[in-house]
């Protein structure tokens, strides 16, 4: 208990600092595109007033992400459970995906789709698998489709992959990019989008269906996640 209740500390303290640091961004950017707008008419207000509700919904999506993440984080929230069949959320996913990635030429392609079922809250395992899917979609270059893949390579093991095109990564930094607020070296700065939450959250949301996610680079070019969960045995 006493371990537990220094973890929460310690996330809770890594949580204001982190959070100071990164709504500075997208704040002084509002206020940057407000005095553009009072500046000015025309097409550059309607810019700048444009520029404004993008940032809202970026802070209004990291300030969600964050509340998720502290509520799986403490652990003080039942989560219901259900039987799942996987496949259903992942195809939808897919699909949603790939309408999004169309517009910046890329497409999301669901290569291989077993029938599984999982004793988890389907919820969470949407939120989980679509953040990984939505980063792939990210680092995927143009002219590339993110291919995802479920598979049961035991009878009490479900894999979901999903692959992209990019340039890989670091080995020293397969690891980390699960953490919270985690940039990678090609991608700290701010304009390269995200939030350093949807990774962390997958994490912690796949965790709570005691499986595990880890990231590797593929040859040929790019990086590969796979997200490992028990399946329901029948």
């Amino acid at each position: 208990m006493a371990e537990r209740i220094e973890s929460l500390m310690k996330l809770q303290r890594q949580l204001i600092g982190d959070i100071s640091h990164e709504l500075r961004s997208p704040l002084a950017r509002l206020n940057v595109a407000l005095d553009l707008a009072r500046q000015n008419r025309g097409v550059e207000a309607e810019q700048a007033l444009n520029r404004i509700e993008e940032e809202a919904r970026e802070l209004n999506d990291m300030i969600g992400e964050l509340l998720t993440l502290i509520r799986l984080a403490s652990g003080n929230e039942s989560v219901a459970m259900a039987n799942v069949d996987i496949a259903e959320p992942v195809r939808e996913i897919a699909g949603d995906g790939d309408f999004e990635a169309q517009g910046s030429n890329r497409g999301v392609k669901l290569l291989e789709c077993e029938e599984c079922s999982i004793n988890g809250n389907s919820d969470l395992l949407r939120r989980a698998i679509e953040n990984v899917v939505r980063n792939a979609i990210h680092h995927t270059i143009e002219n590339t489709e993110v291919e995802i893949s479920i598979r049961r390579p035991s009878s009490d093991t479900v894999e979901i992959l999903i692959r992209d095109y990019g340039s890989g990564l670091p080995e020293s930094e397969l690891e980390n990019i699960f953490q919270l607020f985690y940039r990678t070296s090609a991608s700290r700065e701010r304009q390269t989008g995200g939030t350093g939450l949807g990774l962390a959250i997958s994490k912690r949301a796949v965790q709570l269906h005691h499986g595990a996610v880890t990231a590797k680079n593929v040859t040929g070019g790019g990086l590969s996640i796979v997200i490992s969960i028990p399946a329901t045995v029948t």
